[in-house]
Parts: structure tokens; C-alpha cells; sequence
């Protein structure tokens, strides 16, 4: 799944550990993330999103997704 995870760390001047120490996570498991290896639980993903101060829409660059159905 593809995500913004690298570019919203860095525009935060976040590194890599110091998310990992916030969500509670390791920084190879961020990287993971980041080289789309790995996809989050709900949880971890809202974690996530809370601390890039974002939407998981955007996190996960779900708003653009061309497989969306938008007649919910």
C-alpha cells in the first residue's frame, strides 16, 4: 500500500527513531513501513497518523486511490 510516511516524518523533522519511540515500535519497523514492506494495524495506523499530524486518508494516500468507490 503506498504511503507518505517518509515525506510527512521528514517534513517534520522527525527521525526515524524518534517516531518509532513515540508510536512504541522499533525504527526497523518505520522503515519497513516507509519502504512499504510492512502495513499497520487500524491502530497503529491512527497512532501513526496522530503523530504526523494527518489523516490516514493522506498518510496512506487513500484520496486518490482510483480503485475507490465513491457510491457508498
Amino acid at each position: 500500500m503506498k504511503n507518505r510516511i517518509k515525506e510527512l516524518r521528514k517534513k517534520r523533522k522527525l527521525t526515524q527513531k524518534e517516531l518509532a519511540k513515540r508510536l512504541n515500535v522499533t525504527r526497523q519497523w518505520i522503515s519497513s513501513l516507509e519502504r512499504q514492506h510492512e502495513i499497520p494495524s487500524l491502530k497503529l495506523a491512527n497512532e501513526l497518523a496522530m503523530a504526523l499530524e494527518t489523516s490516514i486518508y493522506n498518510l496512506f494516500d487513500l484520496e486518490s486511490n482510483k480503485y475507490q468507490n465513491k457510491n457508498f
